[in-house]
């Protein structure tokens, strides 16, 4: 790839190289930037450029990163793309979701272990057989970490969609069988989530030898829960710190 390419690929972000984490907190939205970014024990806001807020600080000695990717799997793209680009390895997205299996309720916690491609981004990758599936020390200790702090858990997998009104309101679209026939499948299967991010998050990281996954709270969207999300993954953060210092 030429310089020119390089330059383009980190002109969204509000960031350059030397000014982002190995380890990078992922939310949708960019209000959450700040409130994920307070439960650090340090932290400084890098700026925003359109979707995309940035901070970044330290939790018990680790330097963590928090961008923001905005809705949607082709902003999610070009933000893990660019953090990529200038440094960033791990990626756990905290974000909110809808529920589909029924054993899944309003308020839990729910930890993806893979993803539904049911996006387009992520086809501009690699073909539809390819599994979206997160990184597996990430959720082993995304999972140890809630335990230890005593947080109720699910576990399994989401879907990822490009519409919002598709799955809310299918009954007046144009293609309504088709998506009652598709939610009936995932169902049916299992998923336990909806969302809109992690399919092409999982696909890219794994393309580019990345680690990512994700933690989601479903149906609720209050500063609590996010800060509690925060809390699971800090501690996953510094556990695997500690594994690769042998602590």
């Amino acid at each position: 790839m030429d310089k020119v390419h390089k330059v383009e690929q980190v002109k969204h972000l509000p960031l350059k190289f030397g000014e982002v984490a190995r380890y990078v907190i992922v939310p949708g939205d960019p209000n959450r930037v700040e409130i994920i970014a307070s439960m650090f024990d340090t932290h400084t806001l890098q700026g925003s450029n359109r979707e995309f807020n940035a901070a970044r600080g330290k939790y018990k000695g680790v330097d963590v990163s928090v961008v923001s990717t905005g809705i949607g799997c082709p902003s999610t793209a070009i933000a893990v793309e660019e953090l990529a680009h200038i440094g960033a390895e791990v990626f756990i997205r905290i974000g909110t979701s809808g529920s589909v299996e029924k054993s899944v309720k309003k308020g839990d916690i729910f930890i993806a272990t893979g993803a539904v491609r049911d996006d387009g981004t992520s086809k501009q990758y690699i073909p539809i057989e390819f599994p979206a599936v997160a990184d597996f020390e990430l959720v082993t200790n995304l999972i140890k970490s809630s335990k230890n702090l005593g947080i109720d858990a699910k576990v399994g997998i989401c879907q990822s969609k490009d519409s919002f009104f598709g799955e809310v309101e299918p009954e007046r679209m144009p293609v309504s069988s088709y998506l009652d026939y598709k939610w009936q499948a995932w169902q049916k299967g299992g998923v336990g989530a909806s969302e809109m991010e992690a399919a092409t998050l999982f696909t890219i990281a794994q393309i580019r030898k990345l680690k990512a996954s994700a933690v989601l709270a479903v149906e609720v969207s209050d500063e609590k829960t996010i800060k509690k999300m925060t809390t699971i993954v800090l501690e996953c953060i510094n556990n695997m710190e500690k594994d690769i210092n042998h602590e």
